[in-house]
């Protein structure tokens, strides 16, 4: 599998250019995509894609910034530009500056697979090692858990994390239940009672307060949830906290 990211702050540039990848032939999985430099920066840093296709003109950092810093974040990643007939003498100039190739608006089917077999022949005919195909999906499943973890208490939806990581709904639900052995909507659960069970024991704050705290605004769904997680009610479990 190739890992691909994507910067531009044009989101039908980003969108063709997805479906172009789909088209290839490759195996490709575009792991991220941004609509500005510095957000790009911080999340190629993270996934260390295999390719990053950037703009040259974006706000926050433009493309050119960019590919001066991708080096100390993620030097194995191969930065191709992306911009107008207008900006063409910057391409040409980034090229120098040590990015991989450009693509010039709008990007051209052919070309673009022109690019994708040259970085397939450098691989010995693959698209990467096996070792980075393996550990690549690993990287991006890590960074979707922690996000759950991290906003389990809001209101998480796997169609919202399927779209920030550029992955269909199907395959996220996969590789979650593949990494930890449980459907998302059974992890969120599971990360919302167990802070329930925390709360109840602070006899101070109702149970319904808990249910708000770890993201139920329905205080009967959380009754079901937590009788399906624990067993017994929430009340039920707050007099054995207390016995």
């Amino acid at each position: 599998m190739l890992t691909v990211y994507i910067a531009d702050d044009e989101v039908w540039i980003t969108l063709g250019l997805t479906k172009l990848l789909e088209k290839s032939g490759y195996d490709i999985w575009v792991i991220g995509t941004a609509n500005n430099g510095i957000t790009a920066k911080e999340e190629i840093a993270e996934f260390k894609p295999d390719i990053l296709f950037t703009d040259i003109r974006m706000p926050g950092k433009t493309g050119l910034e960019l590919l001066s810093e991708i080096p100390e974040v993620s030097p194995a990643t191969k930065v191709v530009m992306i911009s107008g007939y207008a900006e063409f003498s910057y391409a040409q100039e980034a090229v120098k500056l040590h990015a991989y190739d450009y693509l010039l608006k709008p990007i051209k089917e052919e070309e673009l697979n022109r690019i994708l077999s040259n970085i397939s022949a450098e691989s010995g005919g693959a698209p990467f090692s096996e070792e980075k195909g393996t550990h690549a999906p690993e990287r991006m499943i890590d960074c979707v858990i922690s996000d759950i973890r991290n906003h389990y208490t809001e209101d998480i939806q796997l169609t919202t994390l399927a779209s920030k990581y550029s992955v269909s709904i199907a395959r996220l639900s996969t590789e979650i239940k593949k990494k930890i052995g449980m459907t998302f909507s059974d992890y969120v659960a599971q990360l919302r009672i167990q802070r329930a069970k925390e709360l109840l024991a602070d006899e101070t704050m109702t149970v319904s307060e808990i249910a708000e705290i770890v993201g139920y605004n329905d205080y009967f769904y959380f009754i079901k949830v937590f009788k399906k997680v624990q067993g017994i009610s929430p009340s039920k479990y707050r007099k054995t906290l207390q016995e």
